[in-house]
C-alpha cells in the first residue's frame, strides 16, 4: 500500500487553491466540520474548503444538474440512491486508487459500490425514535406505529424523501411480502396509518419536533437519532425494529468537470482514510466503510455496522428500488398522504 500511495502523497504536497463540497447541514455539519474538515485543512494549509449544503439529497442532485455545463462543485457527498440517478446523466466521472489509494483501504463492498463511481462513505438505517418521557410503553416493533395512543403524535417523512422509500421496503417486508413483486399490501398497510400520522414533512425533522413536544414518536435515521439522543441525555429514545430495517449509503462523488480537481481527489482520500472515518463514526454514530478504521465497542454497537444492528438488515440493493421511485411517490401521494387526518 505504500509504494501505491507514496507517488500520490508527493504530489498531494503541492495541492493548493480550494475545493468546493456539497453535502448535509446541521448536526452532520458540525460534526463533518470537527471531525474532518479542519483535520484536512491542517493537513492541507493551503487549500481552502468550501462547505455548502443542501436541505436533502435530492436537492443535492438537482444542485448538480443545474450547474452540468459549468460546475461550481467539485465533490458531493448524499445518498446513493441520489448518486446513482447522477452516475446514469454522466454528473459524475470515475476514480481508481492511482488518484485516491484510499480506496484500497475499503471493505470490498464499499469499493465495488457504484461501478467505478464514487464509492460508500458510511452507512446508517432507518430508526423509531420516541420520546421515553411520554411513550410507555417503548415502540420496539415498526408494528408498534400503529397502535391507539400514538395516533396523531406520528411524524414521519414521506418520498421522494429517501426515509419513505425506505420505510416503503420495511412495510412490504413486516407483512412477509417483497417490494420487487408487489408494494400493494404495504400501501394499504401505510394508508391505515395516514390518519395517524401528524406530518409526512417534518420540519426541521422528526428529532426536532420529538424533543420539542410536537410530536411523540416518528421515524429517522440512527446516526442522528444517536447524536440527539445523547445530547437530549436520552430523552429521545432510538431502536431498531425487531422487523427489520434497511440500510442507507452515503457516497462521495466526483463531479464531472470539476474546476478544482486534484484539491477535490485529496479530499476525497483523505475522508475515505481510516482516521477520518473512524473520527467521525466516535462523533456521530456512522457505520464506516474503511475496513481499517477502528471505533470504541460501545460505539460500534449504536451503529449500522454493530452486530446486532447488522443482523436485522433487510438485505437490499438500491439499484432496484431507484427505477421505481417516481411510481411510488405517486402512490404515496395519492394512496397514503392523501388519507392522512391534516
Amino acid at each position: 500500500m505504500a509504494s501505491l500511495a507514496l507517488p500520490y502523497i508527493v504530489r498531494a504536497q503541492s495541492v493548493s487553491g480550494q475545493v468546493t463540497i456539497l453535502t448535509y447541514a446541521g448536526i452532520f455539519q458540525n460534526a463533518y466540520m470537527e471531525t474532518v474538515i479542519k483535520p484536512f485543512q491542517k493537513a492541507f494549509p493551503d487549500v481552502k474548503v468550501n462547505y455548502t449544503t443542501a436541505a436533502t439529497s435530492a436537492k443535492m442532485l438537482g444542485d448538480v444538474r443545474a450547474q452540468k455545463d459549468n460546475p461550481q462543485i467539485d465533490v458531493a457527498l448524499f445518498d446513493s440512491s441520489l448518486s446513482m440517478i447522477g452516475n446514469e446523466e454522466g454528473l459524475f466521472e470515475r476514480f481508481d486508487t492511482s488518484v485516491v489509494p484510499a480506496l484500497g483501504e475499503l471493505s470490498p463492498e464499499a469499493r465495488d459500490y457504484a461501478d467505478g463511481f464514487g464509492p460508500a462513505i458510511t452507512y446508517d438505517h432507518l430508526a423509531i425514535v420516541y420520546d421515553t418521557q411520554l411513550v410507555n410503553p417503548a415502540p420496539v416493533k415498526l408494528a408498534d406505529l400503529w397502535r391507539p395512543d400514538l395516533k396523531g403524535w406520528i411524524a414521519t417523512a414521506a418520498p421522494p424523501s429517501v426515509q419513505g422509500h425506505a420505510m416503503t421496503v420495511m412495510v412490504a417486508h413486516m407483512l412477509g411480502g417483497d417490494f420487487r413483486q408487489s408494494i400493494d399490501p404495504a400501501i394499504a398497510k401505510l394508508a391505515e396509518l395516514a390518519p395517524s400520522i401528524q406530518t409526512f414533512d417534518p420540519q426541521p425533522d422528526t428529532y426536532s419536533l420529538v424533543l420539542n413536544g410536537v410530536a411523540r414518536v416518528g421515524t429517522g435515521w440512527n446516526a442522528r437519532a444517536q447524536t440527539f439522543s445523547d445530547q437530549s441525555k436520552g430523552r429521545l429514545g432510538v431502536v431498531t425494529p425487531q422487523e427489520g430495517s434497511v440500510a442507507v449509503v452515503n457516497t462521495i462523488n466526483l463531479v464531472k468537470g470539476a474546476p478544482n480537481r486534484s484539491a477535490a481527489l485529496a479530499f476525497i482520500n483523505f475522508a475515505l482514510g481510516k482516521d477520518a472515518q473512524s473520527a467521525f463514526s466516535e462523533r456521530m454514530f456512522y457505520g464506516t466503510t474503511n475496513a481499517q478504521a477502528k471505533v470504541a465497542p460501545d460505539v460500534l454497537a449504536r451503529t449500522t455496522s454493530g452486530p446486532d444492528n447488522r443482523a436485522k438488515l433487510i438485505p437490499l440493493k438500491w439499484s432496484e428500488v431507484v427505477p421505481l421511485r417516481d411510481n411510488w411517490n405517486s402512490r404515496w401521494r395519492r394512496e397514503v398522504i392523501a388519507k392522512g387526518g391534516n
